[in-house]
């Protein structure tokens, strides 16, 4: 194992500190470089979000919906989106969830499938935007 040094201004010879994951800029980065840490980070960010906006509005219809998900909610899920884009199932999985969650928070669309949802609010999914 290699132990790097570095030395002070006042001449003091100091171990640096190893470490697996740092965050620059806002963005996770693993000493693997995989992103799956910034998908998980990302989507718990915006479920709690999420779950805010469910607790202070009880009743949501589409255009609240629209104004509420794209100014609080997708922009936690996209933010540096082209340093990090999700190549792995699992990770575009993840992301792919909190946007179910939310659609489902819609008056009248519990019942309806995903595409439906989609459809009927007039949003794309994440996958698409990132393709797009």
């Amino acid at each position: 194992m290699k132990t790097d040094y570095y030395v002070t201004e006042e001449g003091v010879t100091r171990q640096l500190d190893e470490t697996t994951e740092e965050k620059d800029l806002g963005i996770h980065v693993t000493d693997d470089l995989k992103v799956s840490l910034q998908c998980d980070k990302a989507a718990s960010k915006a479920t709690s979000v999420l779950r805010m906006i469910k607790r202070n509005f009880h009743r949501i219809d589409v255009e609240d919906f629209r104004i509420l998900y794209k100014t609080y909610v997708r922009p936690h899920m996209e933010y540096a989106i082209q340093a990090w884009s999700p190549h792995m199932v699992k990770d575009i999985q993840i992301l792919e969830k909190v946007q179910q969650r939310a659609t489902i928070c819609v008056y009248g669309l519990k019942n309806k499938t995903y595409q439906q949802r989609l459809k009927i609010l007039g949003i794309p999914s994440l996958e698409l935007r990132r393709k797009r």
